[in-house]
């Protein structure tokens, strides 16, 4: 494991807002992103004392008698992989609704309660939820960007940046796993990359559920690499399988609750009616999809087509990571309408302020690439904030009413 100490991680704060005021805070998100090395470091400097559920003899007692573990706990403490032992919430519950004091609990989990509503409900008002995900590009550059805070406020200025060129494959190639980025070549990133798709399917998805075809499962996700970016297509998902469209969906369910697939669901409006409805499939890394794939950077330079559809869930990635420490609540959608017309991210802000985000992996940009942003814009009426076509050059440039062409690199650059 790296020493993150050279990365910052950005959702530090966020965490430790949450422990002054609230008694259950949960840091979930996937293996080996980071969760335990942060709460280690901010639990660390306030006492609280550390367990983890990997560990076979804390598994062992939390599962025999999950109320007197946590009757047994110190004042403060660390649960780490806590969607082992799902009957802790039940205990955690009762223990809090005696103390509300805010900060005694920090738990993580590599698996989405937020997909397994018992969990979550069970906390309800006494737990806060902080996703963490991979390395940002901005964490790795150690600059806390304002991308977003532009993209919103309408303040994209015409400036200049580097052109990626070469560095941008080779980027979406190394994905944001700090393990897999402490490796010192490009074929060892791959190997760990590999070995955690094994092992994870191995461990945490066997610990979800009991299925059949564990070994489907691989294959699957090879098949989801392959289409990412895409509308979800589980018919074509499964036809290489002997096994049904809904079992093909309960699998998908799965590897989304290990946050190694992301759906992206589509933007509606009361406007319009000719709206695809469909949600897009994206890997939750493409340090992990180019590993199924087989792909290094040469490769993906050379395959334009799989090029742009990885760079679009590199670009979706990069704006989830850098939205999931904010204050604010930014989600995310796609649109795409029923004449073609399509805008590869839309970002919406508490309700109110929307915002387009239309990737392309070219060096140029026309006024024909705005044809999406334009329709988004016509749609979103006062809403509309701004619209963007990220691309690999040089320079952000306005294209007319609250719309530009912005290079890639801005995303982390922009301070």
């Amino acid at each position: 494991m790296p020493d993150l100490a050279l990365h910052p991680r950005f959702a530090e704060a966020a965490l430790a807002t949450a422990l002054a005021d609230t008694p259950v805070v949960l840091i979930h998100g996937p293996r080996q992103s980071g969760k335990t090395t942060l709460t280690q470091t901010v639990g660390g400097a306030r006492g609280y004392s550390y367990f983890s559920f990997d560990d076979a003899v804390a598994l062992e007692a939390a599962t025999s008698d999950p109320v007197g573990f946590i009757a047994d706990l110190p004042e403060r403490a660390i649960l780490d992989e806590v969607q082992r032992v799902p009957a802790l919430f039940t205990a955690i519950k009762a223990t809090v609704d005696r103390d509300r004091r805010p900060g005694r609990f920090l738990l993580t989990g590599s698996a989405n309660v937020l997909l397994v509503p018992k969990l979550a409900d069970s906390l309800a008002g006494r737990m806060e939820i902080l996703r963490l995900h991979p390395l940002a590009q901005c964490e790795l550059a150690g600059k806390r960007p304002r991308f977003l805070n532009a993209l919103f406020e309408g303040a994209l200025e015409a400036r200049r940046y580097g052109r990626l060129g070469q560095e941008l494959a080779a980027r979406i190639v190394a994905g944001g796993y700090p393990a897999a980025l402490a490796r010192a070549t490009p074929r060892r990133r791959a190997t760990w990359y590999r070995d955690y798709i094994e092992s994870l399917v191995q461990r945490d998805v066997r610990d979800l559920a009991r299925i059949a075809s564990l070994d489907a499962l691989p294959r699957l996700l090879t098949l989801a690499a392959g289409q990412t970016a895409r509308l979800l297509n589980v018919s074509d998902l499964a036809a290489p399988f002997q096994l049904s469209r809904p079992t093909i969906k309960d699998y998908l369910t799965l590897l989304e609750r290990v946050f190694l697939l992301e759906p992206l669901p589509p933007w509606h409006s009361n406007r319009l009616s000719r709206l695809v409805k469909t949600p897009k499939l994206h890997l939750g890394d493409t340090g992990v999809a180019c590993a199924l794939l087989g792909l290094d950077a040469e490769d993906l330079r050379a395959d334009r087509q799989t090029l742009g559809q990885l760079l679009e869930s590199f670009v979706f990635q990069e704006l989830r990571r850098q939205a999931s420490w904010r204050d604010d609540d930014i989600r995310f959608h796609h649109y795409r309408d029923k004449d073609g017309a399509e805008v590869d991210i839309v970002l919406e802000r508490g309700g109110r302020a929307l915002a387009g985000v239309e990737v392309k992996a070219a060096a140029t940009v026309t006024a024909a690439d705005f044809r999406g942003l334009r329709k988004l814009r016509e749609a979103a009426g006062k809403r509309f904030a701004s619209g963007v076509v990220l691309y690999d050059g040089e320079t952000s440039v306005g294209f007319g009413d609250k719309l530009h062409a912005v290079p890639i690199r801005a995303l982390w650059e922009m301070t």
